[in-house]
């Protein structure tokens, strides 16, 4: 807010009434830098923890913006409150009168107006990144993409198990808030662990990361058991609201794909390769092996070694549809979960 600040009063070749040197501009920056980034991210709280982040994006827009133009008349009439506590009567007025001349300029209202709208900017950029993530939003604004270009990618499928007779016993409207709740306790364990949500495809969720050189992947498996043990932690929760605790199974692959924008009304990062096969595939494994989370050898070749799993071999399997056979390995947790923090959904 404060880069904001400066750059308001940057384009203009004359400074407003009030201010006398330019330590005036800086002090204003600052002061206004803090206490409206503080209304920003306060904002961003509220919204992120309270049913208003289920409403429209233009609401949530709109909320955001209208949040800081209130903040702001607030902390403006809270200053002028604050002027009449002053001890010296001659004091008091003086600066009372300065404040008033500062509050009443027209600088100062087109000051407060203008970090409304790049409020509302923000707000709309903020949206837009939860719509189609931040990585996707950079690189396609960059133009990254538009042509197909080769990377190495992990992914990890994750799949609601009985999601066909839970939808039946809820309804398709119930069982969408069950969606809802099980995606938004796994966003914040996805950013925990460094990977991205390349895809929804239902009650399943696909999560990615980029594969670099000699990199330790254990924390792919780390990611699907924090977020197992998060359903848990929240039993209670969702044995009230659905009547069951829901479950996932997943599987891990990898390997390189090739990456580009598709689509022309609606456009998208998409990634082609054998490996998205392969990975579906080695999750539909999970029920008749009666394993939670599977993955295959060339995951199992990034991954250390760790007592925090335990790695079983089930040996070379010949999946659904492929020719060759895929080395598989049951992931299961040895360590007990730790004493966890509150963290039920908001409906």
């Amino acid at each position: 807010m404060a880069a904001f600040v400066i750059f308001r009063y940057a384009l203009s070749p004359v400074a407003p009434d009030w201010a006398v040197t330019g330590a005036d501009m800086t002090t204003l920056s600052i002061y206004l830098g803090t206490i409206l980034g503080c209304l920003h991210w306060l904002s961003n709280l509220i919204t992120s923890v309270s049913p208003i982040r289920r409403m429209s994006y233009l609401m949530v827009v709109l909320f955001k913006g209208m949040f800081l133009m209130i903040g702001a008349l607030v902390l403006i009439k809270i200053t002028l409150w604050l002027n009449t506590w002053a001890p010296d009567p001659n004091l008091d007025l003086r600066y009372e009168q300065l404040t008033q001349s500062i509050l009443n300029s027209a600088s100062t209202q087109i000051l407060v107006v203008y970090l409304v709208l790049v409020r509302l900017w923000l707000a709309f950029l903020e949206q837009m990144i939860l719509l189609v993530g931040r990585r996707n939003l950079v690189n396609m604004g960059l133009g990254k993409y538009h042509r197909p270009r080769q990377e190495e990618r992990l992914f990890l499928f994750l799949d609601m198990v009985g999601s066909t007779p839970h939808a039946e016993a809820l309804g398709d409207y119930r069982f969408s808030r069950l969606v809802q709740d099980c995606f938004d306790l796994l966003s914040g364990t996805v950013q925990r662990h460094g990977g991205e949500i390349y895809r929804y495809i239902g009650d399943a969720v696909i999560v990615s990361w980029k594969i670099k050189p000699g990199q330790d992947q254990t924390r792919s498996l780390g990611l699907y058991f924090d977020f197992v043990q998060n359903l848990e932690w929240n039993c209670h929760y969702f044995i009230e609201q659905y009547g069951f605790l829901p479950r996932f199974k997943g599987a891990l692959h990898g390997g390189k794909v090739m990456a580009a924008v598709v689509g022309v009304d609606k456009q998208e990062i998409s990634y082609f390769s054998d490996v998205l096969n392969t990975l579906a595939r080695l999750q539909d494994q999970c029920g008749p092996l009666k394993r939670d989370l599977l993955i295959s050898g060339r995951v199992r070749a990034m991954v250390s070694e760790s007592e925090e799993f335990d790695i079983e071999a089930l040996g070379p399997m010949r999946l659904k549809g492929k020719q060759q056979e895929v080395e598989v390995y049951a992931i299961t947790l040895t360590l007990p979960a730790a004493i966890p923090e509150s963290s039920a959904p908001t409906s």
